[in-house]
């Protein structure tokens, strides 16, 4: 197991801040989860995630919990009740994603919204270099998300009753203005390369040509794979999770091979062919095979779009690290990235 997955695999006790009622959890559980029989224990996933996830262990197996964060939340964000609904109905196309149980909208139960599905026992892997994988199994792997990804934006999102999911149309349009609003809420320092992606993107947005159901975060630690076969098992995190255009979805991986190391895990001047990787190029045209494309036109446009959204995400950290809502170094250090992010972006976009 390498370190990043050693820091964020398992459980741990629960922090005082994430504490709740576990008799009332219980009893809820008993009138609610099919089979379900108690006592329960509760331990927290050391994983990071926005909505604080738990393990519950119970007389009838074991079972996580997913919940919106306890205090004054922002009105859209953490919304379980969303991550419940297309996980349930994606569940139901035979979508890998772990099997829902309940979901919860009375504070009164433990404080928050919350909701519980199966526990799914696999593989999650941190670190996206797969250091203790053999070169063949790496490329299977990503073979396997790759497919995984295909497969979600094949399903018709009206048959699986997600036609009021999100808007339809206009996808770029709508999530470059959203970044765009979040980056000036949260701008620090004036940096030239963000203007100009401000500008030049609206301006040169492809049109979209399909709609689907798009993950937001799709990235390899947000998958449970099989204990021991090459196999995606459950997508997680569904948190961004909207109707919107399936190459940005897929571009927003992509990405992973266009970024240094020190941004993302990217892959960018490692040796793949060594590593057992798919190239850029290799993962494209898998992609392209499986969902009825020849090629992905304006790749440029979409991987400088994905970078300025990864920036703006990035500012948003810094910003709160300053005002004392984010405090690790972590936060700081994203900081100090957002400027090169945005040059490295508009000399893709500068390419486009």
């Amino acid at each position: 197991m390498s370190g990043l997955d050693d820091t964020y695999s398992g459980a741990k006790p629960v922090a005082d801040a994430l504490r709740f009622d576990e008799a009332a959890l219980e009893r809820w559980m008993a009138e609610n989860v099919t089979g379900f029989s108690g006592p329960i224990t509760v331990s927290q996933f050391k994983g990071g995630q926005s909505n604080p996830t738990y393990r519950i262990d119970a007389k009838s197996g074991r079972y996580v919990l997913r919940r919106k964060p306890p205090g004054k939340l922002l009105p859209s964000a953490h919304a379980v009740d969303r991550e419940f609904t297309v996980m349930r109905a994606l569940g139901a196309q035979g979508f890998p994603v772990p099997r829902m149980h309940g979901l919860c909208e009375d504070d009164a139960v433990i404080g928050t919204a919350f909701y519980v599905m199966d526990f799914v026992d696999g593989r999650i892997f941190w670190d996206a270099y797969l250091p203790a994988l053999e070169p063949d199994e790496r490329r299977a792997i990503y073979d396997a998300s790759n497919a995984a990804l295909a497969q979600l934006h094949g399903i018709d999102h009206e048959a699986a009753g997600l036609a009021e999911y999100g808007r339809p149309g206009n996808y770029f349009e709508r999530q470059i203005g959203r970044w765009t609003k979040q980056y000036k809420a949260a701008e620090t320092d004036p940096i030239p390369a963000m203007d100009r992606l401000i500008e030049w993107l609206p301006a040169n947005a492809p049109e979209q040509e399909r709609t689907s159901v798009v993950h937001g975060d799709y990235r390899l630690d947000n998958m449970i794979f099989h204990p021991t076969e090459p196999k995606v098992i459950a997508v997680l995190d569904w948190e961004l999770s909207t109707l919107g255009d399936p190459l940005a979805d897929f571009t927003y991986q992509l990405m992973q091979w266009r970024t240094p190391k020190d941004i993302r895990s990217g892959f960018l001047g490692a040796d793949l062919t060594a590593l057992g990787i798919p190239t850029e190029e290799e993962y494209v045209a898998a992609y392209c095979a499986r969902t009825g494309r020849e090629t992905i036109p304006k790749l440029d446009f979409y991987i400088a779009y994905n970078i300025f959204r990864l920036a703006g995400i990035a500012q948003g950290v810094y910003a709160r690290s300053l005002q004392g809502n984010a405090s690790n170094e972590r936060a700081k250090e994203l900081g100090a990235l957002v400027a090169p992010m945005a040059d490295y972006a508009w000399s893709i976009a500068e390419k486009a």
